[in-house]
């Protein structure tokens, strides 16, 4: 049976807790837990406490505002698997197991404190993607911002796909430009907006009617269940005509993802399951076909590991 998902409900479902715990708290403690983001902030401890909004600076689709310290490197490995059920699912494939969807390999490094660069490739229509991540405002821990903001633009390129998709080299590219705008509403609860524009010089899929560029607003949330550990749920809704009333077989959904995350010292490990077969957002918010209802979505993990490459000072 076909679940008919009701994309305003999903983001007020989200939005409704945060407002909840704003009307609930006068102030805001920063947790001590946040052993990972400790290393992701400023060296020099401003005026007003800088408060992490979240573990890592990726969830199960999106990014965080989080951005990495100057001379720290994260690697960064996300992986999906095949559908659990379906018709490509099941028993046969190990409910997905024996097969990927997207595998992605990344980097970003920290240029300075509030700046950091991306670089990384993705299995899925070999998309290589370089990008700059700038956080413009900190939420502060007494009486400063109440919210974080950080703009993130990526440049994408898929140079190795040659079945006569694109008629010229400048077809390959992909940009995305997007506003994370975060608060941490205690504790234990996080929350962030994601409005972002997409733009693909070739529009994937190739079927008639597909915009070249749209708009996308995404949501996402944080609840930490103990000191480690953390349930989050990640989604997006693309504003366009063509995905919202394209019939069957081309139908689309909107991409939806829940996991939990674990937070191990210098690593943060995510266990998940969305129907977004695609982990980069320029694909993932063009081309997710797959529905939770029958069974097409699958399992995936992220892991985020973090090495401080400055030079250390030796002292007696």
């Amino acid at each position: 049976m076909t679940i008919i998902m009701k994309r305003p409900l999903l983001l007020l479902c989200l939005l409704l807790p945060a407002l909840s715990l704003s009307a609930q708290q006068t102030g805001f403690k920063p947790s001590q837990a946040d052993s990972l983001m400790n290393a992701m902030a400023a060296a020099d401890r401003p005026v007003k406490p800088q408060v992490a909004v979240f573990a890592s600076s990726r969830l199960v689709l999106s990014e965080t505002n989080e951005t990495v310290k100057k001379n720290n490197l994260n690697f960064l490995v996300i992986h999906r698997f095949g559908d659990m059920g379906g018709s490509q699912g099941g028993g046969q494939t190990f409910f997905g197991l024996d097969n990927s969807s997207d595998i992605y390999i990344g980097f970003e490094y920290g240029l300075s404190n509030n700046l950091d660069i991306h670089f990384g490739r993705s299995k899925y229509q070999q998309l290589i993607d370089l990008g700059l991540k700038y956080n413009i405002v900190h939420q502060s821990a007494d009486g400063g911002s109440p919210f974080a903001v950080t703009l993130l633009g990526k440049a994408g390129l898929k140079p190795y796909k040659n079945d006569g998709s694109f008629a010229s080299y400048s077809d390959r590219f992909t940009y995305v430009a997007q506003a994370i705008i975060g608060r941490k509403f205690s504790n234990t609860f996080s929350l962030q907006i994601t409005p972002t524009f997409v733009n693909n010089n070739t529009p994937l899929p190739q079927l008639p009617g597909n915009e070249k560029s749209f708009f996308a607003l995404g949501a996402a949330a944080r609840l930490k269940v103990n000191k480690r550990v953390g349930i989050v749920v990640d989604y997006a809704h693309p504003f366009s005509s063509f995905r919202s009333n394209s019939p069957a077989p081309n139908q689309f959904y909107d991409p939806l993802g829940v996991g939990i995350e674990v937070e191990t010292g210098g690593h943060v490990f995510t266990l998940n399951f969305s129907n977004a077969k695609a982990i980069s957002q320029t694909n993932y918010l063009s081309d997710s076909r797959s529905d939770w209802g029958k069974g097409e979505f699958r399992l995936g993990f992220t892991i985020s590991r973090m090495f401080d490459l400055s030079a250390h000072k030796s002292s007696k």
